[in-house]
């Protein structure tokens, strides 16, 4: 039986936390970044945590599952 690929996109996109969260980026510090306060640029570089339905989504996709 082969084994399954790593979808590339997603371990472009995602990290998996020691304890099995998945982490992801936020959308919306590309560009245009000067109409953004300096608060909500801070509060767009941290990551944020994928729940629900599209965390297993995510862990499928990473061969994790």
């Amino acid at each position: 039986m082969p084994k399954m690929k790593t979808h590339r996109g997603a371990k472009a996109r995602f990290k998996v936390t020691g304890s099995g969260k998945v982490m992801r980026r936020h959308r919306g510090k590309n560009h245009l970044l000067s109409k953004k306060s300096a608060a909500r640029k801070r509060r767009l570089g941290r990551e944020a945590e994928v729940t629900g339905g599209d965390k297993d989504k995510a862990l499928r996709l990473l061969g994790k599952r």
